[in-house]
């Protein structure tokens, strides 16, 4: 079998989306894939026929969505990029979720556009993300509408008879429901001067435990606060609002396994390092180079002795390592690992979510890890 190598699990996808199809909320719940956390067609033929919706962070992944099959009223596209293709998306039935004004313009362009738009909002809220590249919200975020543009949006789609029905805020990744507390009643206060929005979109970033002390997001106590402040809002303002909710990585983080060899060992004398290459790298993974984001690594032999390693990649890169400093891209650390000999396995884990899909593709020429899915 191809060494390297992404293995996803089945099983473990079924489980996930089991357990995210059960929570309960009073008034509604959509449940949405993050597709740009990973768009191999068979995970998402299986979410598709659990029933899940999904969220396009493109016009090219709505397109793709259609053209498996997917209903555009179950795709919603929330952008950064302002769409190639939006007349032809409104045509499928796709939910368009403005992040711009100039995307408002665009939609009201558009000859066949609905009577409902659904925007995106930044509303201040800063920290959301475990480290600044993952945060998306406050002053230094570029995605939504700045809060404060509020009364421009209303007059923009006044003048043209459109409503605001769905409202989207994301802010970034997080494990304490007191963060997500904090989060939803913001989010219901924008909401308040929105008087015909139906549907919340909290968005996603719900933490997955991957390494060491990380902190795992308990989705029915998440839940629990929603449901709380949703019901505050229905007796405050008489609107019951539906929530959606996106994840990404809290549905395939952990289904995903990267399997590679120790390609060579090479080490910088007495006093340095001993360092184990492997046959892939940057090119198949970039979330440590990134983010100084840290993943279980196994050595797959049975030797009885340990020794300490720094794990690096393969491409010509000194950024291109696997043990760095837990969120600290730019330091590596070491780690205790089996006794480890050129062409022992390697299996990295919690690699299905921003891993294959976020990779420096064809860096150094080397060629992409398979993808293959497994019992």
């Amino acid at each position: 079998m191809d060494n390297p190598r992404y293995e996803y699990s089945r099983r473990v996808i079924t489980e996930r989306i089991a357990y995210l199809k059960n929570l309960s909320l009073p008034f509604g719940y959509v449940l949405r894939y993050a597709v740009k956390a990973n768009p191999h067609p068979e995970i998402l033929s299986i979410l598709n026929n659990a029933g899940v919706h999904f969220d396009a962070s493109s016009s090219y992944e709505a397109a793709e969505l259609l053209a498996l099959g997917i209903p555009g009223k179950h795709i919603a596209l929330s952008s950064q990029q302002s769409p190639h293709n939006l007349a032809e998306l409104l045509d499928q039935g796709v939910l368009f979720v403005s992040t711009s004004l100039h995307q408002i313009d665009c939609f009201l362009a558009c000859p066949n556009h609905p009577e409902m738009l659904g925007v995106r909002i930044n509303p201040d809220i800063e920290g959301g993300g475990h480290n600044k590249r993952t945060s998306t919200g406050g002053v230094n975020a570029s995605f939504g509408i700045w809060h404060e543009y509020i009364p421009e949006i209303l007059e923009k789609v006044g003048g043209h008879n459109v409503r605001i029905n769905r409202m989207h805020i994301h802010i970034g990744s997080g494990a304490d429901a007191r963060i997500w507390e904090d989060v939803i009643s913001k989010s219901l206060a924008v909401c308040e001067l929105f008087p015909d929005v139906t549907s919340l979109d909290i968005g996603g970033g719900f933490k997955v435990h991957r390494f060491g002390t990380e902190k795992e997001a308990d989705l029915v106590d998440i839940a629990g606060v929603f449901s709380t402040k949703l019901n505050d809002f229905y007796k405050k303002t008489d609107r019951a609002l539906q929530l959606e909710i996106e994840p990404g990585t809290y549905f395939i983080a952990h289904a995903g396994t990267l399997v590679a060899k120790v390609d060579d060992i090479v080490d910088t004398g007495e006093k340095g390092r001993v360092f184990l290459r492997l046959n892939t790298g940057m090119n198949d993974f970039l979330r440590s180079t990134l983010y100084g984001a840290r993943h279980q690594i196994e050595i797959i032999n049975d030797s009885l002795k340990t020794k300490e390693y720094v794990v690096v990649g393969h491409n010509c890169e000194s950024g291109d390592i696997f043990t760095p400093v837990p969120g600290n891209p730019e330091e590596i650390e070491v780690i205790l690992l089996n006794h480890a000999e050129i062409g022992d396995e390697v299996r990295i884990s919690d690699m299905g979510a921003y891993c294959a899909s976020m990779r420096a593709k064809g860096y150094n020429s080397f060629p992409d890890a398979p993808e293959i899915m497994v019992d």
